[in-house]
């Protein structure tokens, strides 16, 4: 049971958390140069990433699609898109919220709440085993960059958990029963959840594929950024790099993943000899990106039907309704 008062203190401690990362960068950075690259930014580079940022959105909704199918949940291409778009809207205006949205606009297509769920549950971990393809596709160009032994054991163990989950989700039919039988049951469940649209055969692979589509497209939308802020990061190194900043800001410590992927993003481009103020930029720049996607997204919900029948009790009820937990 959660304490009154709960989400309002996590929330609270993410905005310290994005506000005290971003001051800690600020104070070692030149804050007029700084100025001067996100006012110098070439516009066409500028709206070429943020058309990427909105382009991903519908790789996003194909993703979401395919593993409703594989639930054997129909919901048509443009509803899903719809439903998508507007929860990018939410997740920039309430933290977490986003997810809540979608939970909330798939029941009002009348959908139980195991599958609205159990489908955003395998979407963001889908999302997380493409993310460590793509790493561990560049690794063999990133290991030679990194002289750092703590920050090498770091990235080996994120690796090395993802690898061993991979496996686990495989490998499970296989495992004795006695064995299976000693695991917590919500990790069984948890773990048949996500093999259902991996297991879907007709869909696995373009499962797979648009799932690292999705973050070559967040890579290639950082080199165009960096091509209008006339930084040196060649279209390897984006590849090399800027995976690790997904997977960092993806850890839900702050509002949006703001400081964390600005901290992660100047750290990632030194190991390319990127300047902090141009790195710093790059990150500003792909985060407002996603503000104009998530304001387009606000666009629509202004149009969307479901907008009569909300309220934020009712997306806050469906964010802690009891029998809401994913596994």
């Amino acid at each position: 049971m959660k304490l009154p008062g709960t989400k309002a203190v996590v929330t609270l401690v993410k905005f310290v958390v994005s506000i005290g990362i971003l001051v800690l960068i600020m104070r070692g950075q030149d804050l007029g140069s700084l100025k001067v690259d996100l006012l110098a930014a070439k516009l066409d580079m500028l709206a070429l990433a943020v058309s990427l940022l909105f382009a991903q959105t519908f790789v996003l909704c194909h993703r979401w699609i395919l593993i409703l199918r594989a639930m054997d949940v129909s919901l048509g291409w443009f509803a899903g898109w719809r439903i998508l778009i507007i929860s990018t809207f939410f997740n920039q205006v309430l933290p977490a919220g986003g997810d809540a949205v979608r939970i909330w606009m798939l029941r009002r297509h009348g959908k139980q709440w195991s599958q609205t769920i159990s489908s955003i549950v395998a979407d963001r971990f889908l999302a997380l085993l493409a993310l460590v393809v793509v790493i561990l596709a560049g690794m063999p160009f990133l290991l030679p960059r990194i002289s750092d032994s703590s920050l090498l054991f770091a990235i080996m163990t994120v690796l090395a958990f993802a690898c061993s989950g991979v496996i686990t989700l495989v490998t499970l039919n296989w495992w004795p029963p006695r064995l299976i039988a000693v695991l917590p049951a919500r990790i069984i469940q948890f773990v048949t959840l996500i093999r259902a649209p991996l297991l879907a055969s007709e869909v696995r692979g373009m499962l797979i594929a648009s799932a690292i589509v999705i973050h070559l497209m967040t890579v290639a939308a950082c080199y165009v950024l960096a091509i209008g802020l006339e930084a040196p990061l060649s279209a390897l190194d984006a590849f090399v790099l800027v995976p690790l900043v997904i997977l960092s800001s993806a850890v839900p410590i702050s509002i949006g993943g703001w400081g964390v992927r600005e901290g992660a993003m100047v750290a990632a481009l030194s190991l390319a000899g990127i300047a902090p103020d141009k790195a710093l930029a790059i990150s500003v720049l792909l985060g407002l990106g996603g503000l104009i996607v998530g304001l387009l997204g606000g666009l629509v919900w202004l149009l969307a039907p479901e907008r009569a029948n909300f309220s934020t009790d009712k997306l806050r009820a469906t964010a802690e309704r009891p029998d809401a937990a994913p596994i």
